[in-house]
């Protein structure tokens, strides 16, 4: 049987944090800014937290 293999596309998006976590950066911040509130993409710059319902296959993903 060979091994798991980790998603590329998974592994460049998420980071695990000291205490077991996931971390995720926000959508939308990518191009396309001039029709985008101040504000809104202040907000999207900020890492936040895998929601728990996703945890698992996120975690499938990263073969953990």
């Amino acid at each position: 049987m060979p091994k798991m293999k980790t998603k590329s596309s998974a592994k460049k998006r998420f980071k695990l944090t000291g205490t077991g976590q996931i971390k995720r950066k926000h959508a939308f911040k990518s191009h396309i800014l001039t029709k985008k509130a101040t504000d809104r993409k202040r907000r999207l710059t900020h890492s936040t937290l895998v929601h728990t319902s996703d945890m698992n296959s996120v975690k499938e993903m990263l073969v953990m």
